[in-house]
């Protein structure tokens, strides 16, 4: 019961930091935001405040944002009023739509920079195996190994030994490692490989041939969290557009879509494991809304980007025509990713 109720909590800051983007935006600009609400259906608790209806509704799965001449179910109603969403500018509507998403990165960036001021596991900088016959070993590193800079460039932890070889544009590398509490540099040359990717791709990568050996527990200065926290939402959001595109290249198959349930699993077994790793699965979680909500589906945010985006280009409005059935298709689209979503959930448990 702890598990359905952390699950239901994160899912609700999710939305409301989501929503209150969206909200924040409009109200910038003068718009009246009708409804703000946690949840869709009956409303349990409900309050009016300062023009605005917030509520927390009985299905905790989203949340809106109901704003004067916007109704995402009838994209024909407007209101030609002062204060209404339809006579704001399509850019300054288009900067509306895009405070939700944004709200979701900028929410994951400061779960990320806390992960990076608490104690936390990442792999560690000691090389636990040397490829026979590659660069490193050719080079002279050895199981081991500590490997403390590349380059006169600090490394800590694992991943800044891999950006580091990644990014030098150099063809030999200086590898400094601790050895028996002795220091040696030894001339790497990497070479360009064949590995797999994540997503079970050939791909070609520079590498020296080494794998991590250790684990370290660590935490981060200040400042050294707030690049910590750029880089891992980066990162993250990378992997999301990455897996979307495996995706609808058929390369990562439909049966990997997860839905509500299998969210709810991943958010309760993080709170088992701990607060760190609970923050770790908010910010992928959040990084997960922010990027979703930008596709170019017109029941979602990336939708309405694209019907302004196209406003402010042609200087004309779609053909209601046009924006009913394109809604309407939106909504199909989104209802049957629900669905696979929740049968996949359902096929897993059983």
């Amino acid at each position: 019961m702890s598990g359905f109720i952390v699950f239901i909590l994160v899912l609700s800051v999710l939305v409301f930091v989501h929503e209150l983007g969206h909200f924040s935006v409009a109200r910038y600009f003068g718009v009246t935001v009708h409804q703000f609400s946690i949840g869709f259906g009956p409303k349990l608790v409900s309050k009016y405040w300062k023009g605005t209806n917030w509520s927390i509704s009985l299905i905790p799965l989203g949340g809106y944002v109901q704003m004067k001449g916007q109704e995402d179910l009838d994209p024909t109603k407007t209101s030609m009023e002062k204060d209404s969403y339809s006579i704001l500018t399509p850019s300054k509507r288009i900067l509306v739509l895009l405070a939700g998403p944004f709200a979701n990165f900028i929410l994951a960036f400061f779960l990320y920079i806390f992960v990076g001021l608490m104690e936390h596991n990442e792999l560690g900088n000691q090389i636990g195996g040397v490829l026979k016959d590659s660069p490193a070993y050719q080079g002279g590193l050895r199981d081991g190994d500590k490997v403390i800079a590349i380059n006169d460039e600090k490394v800590v932890i694992w991943s800044d030994l891999q950006s580091t070889i990644k990014s030098h544009e150099d063809e030999r590398l200086y590898v400094t490692v601790e050895r028996n509490s002795t220091t040696y540099t030894f001339a790497v040359v990497p070479k360009i490989l064949e590995t797999k990717n994540m997503f079970g791709e050939n791909e070609q990568r520079k590498m020296i041939g080494i794998a991590p050996g250790n684990i370290v527990s660590i935490s981060f200065t200040f400042f050294e969290s707030i690049s910590y926290g750029v880089n891992k939402t980066i990162e993250s959001s990378k992997l999301i557009f990455q897996g979307l595109q495996k995706l609808l290249q058929g390369i990562v198959p439909s049966s990997e879509v997860g839905g509500v349930i299998s969210i709810g699993k991943v958010i309760s077994d993080a709170s088992d494991t701990g607060i760190v790793s609970l923050f770790i699965i908010g910010a992928l979680i959040s990084v997960n809304l922010g990027v979703l909500n930008l596709l170019p589906i017109p029941a979602l945010d990336g939708g309405h980007i694209m019907f302004n985006i196209y406003e402010l280009i042609t200087k004309r409005k779609p053909s209601t025509k046009v924006l009913l059935n394109l809604t309407i298709g939106g909504w199909v689209v989104l209802l049957g990713l629900m669905a696979l979503g929740l049968y996949n959930d359902i096929n897993r448990f059983f």
